[in-house]
C-alpha cells in the first residue's frame, strides 16, 4: 500500500469536524481536525492528533492546555478556515475557562494536557476535561473528502 491508498481508506470513516483552539504567549492559534475521541469517564478524557510540525503541536506544547470544538453543520467556512482552505479571515474567539472557543460550536471542551505520546509524525494529546459547553443542533461531518452538505455527482 501506498500514502495515498492509506488516505483513501482512512477517509472512508466518516468523522465529525473540530477546531483545536490553544493560545501561548498571547498568541491564540486554531487548527480543523477530525482525529478526535473520547478516551475516559473517570477521568474525564479526550485524545486529538497533531502533526508534529504543526505549529499548533508547539502552542500547546507552551500552553499546556487547548480546547476543542465540535463544529455544527452551519459551520463548514470555520473548518475551512482553519484547514488553511479559505485565507484572510478573521476569526473572533471568544473565551471559555479561560481559554479561545469557536463561537456557536455544538460543543466546546477546556482542557488541561493530561499526557502526550509521540506517534510516528503526529503527537497525541490526551487532555483532561475541566469543563464543557454544549448547543443544540446537527453536527458537520466529513465522509471521502467532503464534508456532509456537499453533494456528490
Amino acid at each position: 500500500m501506498d500514502d495515498r491508498m492509506f488516505r483513501t481508506a482512512m477517509g472512508k470513516f466518516a468523522t465529525g469536524v473540530t477546531v483545536i483552539a490553544s493560545e501561548a504567549n498571547g498568541d491564540v492559534h486554531g487548527m480543523t481536525a477530525n482525529a478526535f475521541m473520547s478516551v475516559s469517564l473517570d477521568p474525564k478524557l479526550i485524545l486529538i492528533s497533531v502533526g508534529k510540525n504543526a505549529k499548533m503541536n508547539q502552542t500547546i506544547q507552551e500552553a499546556r492546555k487547548f480546547t476543542v470544538n465540535i463544529l455544527s453543520d452551519a459551520q463548514q467556512e470555520m473548518s475551512m478556515i482553519f484547514a488553511g482552505q479559505l485565507k484572510d479571515r478573521d476569526v473572533a474567539f471568544d473565551t471559555f475557562e479561560g481559554m479561545p472557543v469557536i463561537e456557536n460550536s455544538l460543543v466546546s471542551l477546556a482542557c488541561n494536557v493530561y499526557d502526550s505520546h509521540e506517534a510516528g509524525d503526529h503527537m497525541l494529546y490526551i487532555g483532561e476535561v475541566v469543563n464543557l459547553s454544549v448547543q443544540d443542533g446537527e453536527p458537520l461531518t466529513f465522509f471521502e473528502g467532503k464534508y456532509n452538505n456537499q453533494v456528490t455527482s
